[in-house]
């Protein structure tokens, strides 16, 4: 239900109407700032208003943000089950901790040669352009 939900409200506050009624809170928030004479309970009405939503839209955003690297890292797995050279031992180790995945990128990096000279060679090409 949770994913469902969250799709939902994902997929609807991308939108520019939403943004829009956002703005027309805000708006209308400040018009009124001179009618209650710009009182403390005037203030606390956006702030829990606004601290509410960016606490349920941290989760909103981390769900959104999981789904897509899952995707993400299905596809590069599917690639590199395609690429005949491709190693597969590499398939998965998004799992890793941070000191299992830092040595696998050593190790590439190792492997791959001089690192130095590479981001040089890079950078003449990108100045070349």
């Amino acid at each position: 239900m949770f994913d469902k939900i969250a799709k939902a409200v994902a997929a609807w506050t991308g939108r520019t109407s939403a943004f829009a009624i956002a703005l027309t809170i805000i708006i209308v928030w400040a018009v009124t700032g001179p009618i209650f004479k710009w009182s403390d309970t005037w203030q606390l009405v956006i702030n829990t208003g606004t601290t509410i939503v960016t606490f349920l839209m941290v989760f909103l955003i981390q769900n959104a943000q999981n789904r897509d690297a899952s995707a993400i890292q299905a596809k590069l797995d599917e690639l590199i089950r395609a690429v005949g050279r491709a190693r597969k031992e590499f398939i998965g180790i998004e799992h890793l901790s941070e000191d299992q995945l830092l040595r696998v990128i050593e190790e590439i990096e190792r492997t791959a040669g001089d690192e130095k000279t590479r981001h040089e060679a890079v950078e003449r090409m990108i100045a070349r352009r």
